[in-house]
């Protein structure tokens, strides 16, 4: 059955970044439903383990906890909102055993805003560290509506509201110095089997991974945690 329109609409941004041709026979999206078909021909490459916690990542709890959820997303995605909101309750419920590890995953095809949005969270970690991203990022989620809802003009507001030099905030952001982070971000999302915000992995002690694709309910994710914790 050849895809629908939308379904082409949605496919794009990932034909572009793998280039290579890959097989998706099974990419979901942020609504969690998964797509059967071809992206653009080929054979589909088997997705890597994603990466464990190094010293350049953003983090809410310890690098050595239990478990680590890495999330990789997109600021200006609905479900990545909902996600995030998801994250920040389950993040309250566990004391130590589990930790947070925010990737970017900006898809600027569907989200044309959201890599600046990426570039000036690691613009407020520049300036204030772990602290400040967090608190930039959880401002993003709260202000923005999604869907390229965000005025450009709120980013060095939000950077003032939580303490941030705004003169020093501007600069870092116009000088693009992130840029190229951010695409490596995003190459190493794609390189993992990523196929839509948000996508994230379930990191156990030993090594073994879970997927958590797109917004999955608080109570799925929570299973999933506590399954990973035994």
């Amino acid at each position: 059955m050849e895809p629908t329109h939308e379904q082409n609409k949605l496919l794009i941004p990932i034909a572009i970044v793998l280039a290579g041709g890959l097989v998706a026979s099974a990419i979901y999206f942020g609504s969690g439903k998964p797509y059967t078909g071809s992206l653009t021909g080929g054979t589909q490459q088997a997705a890597q383990d994603a990466p464990g916690v190094t010293s350049e990542d953003h983090i809410v709890g310890r690098a050595d906890a239990s478990v680590v959820v890495v999330e990789y997303s997109d600021t200006e995605c609905p479900f990545c909102k909902t996600f995030h909101n998801t994250m920040r309750q389950l993040m309250s419920e566990y004391s130590g055993q589990v930790s947070w590890v925010y990737r970017h995953f900006p898809i600027s095809q569907l989200h044309s805003k959201a890599p600046h949005e990426a570039e000036a969270t690691e613009c407020a970690a520049e300036l204030g560290g772990n602290t400040a991203f967090w608190k930039y990022l959880n401002q993003v989620f709260d202000t923005t509506q999604s869907n390229d809802s965000l005025d450009p003009m709120e980013l060095p507001k939000i950077a003032g509201s939580i303490g941030l030099d705004v003169t020093a905030f501007n600069s870092c952001l116009s000088s693009g110095k992130y840029t190229d982070k951010i695409s490596k971000s995003v190459e190493e999302a794609v390189r993992i089997g990523a196929r839509g915000t948000p996508y994230s992995v379930i990191i156990k002690k030993n090594g073994d991974q879970v997927v958590i694709n797109g917004a999955e309910p608080y109570a799925t994710v929570k299973a999933k945690i506590d399954a990973a914790l035994k």
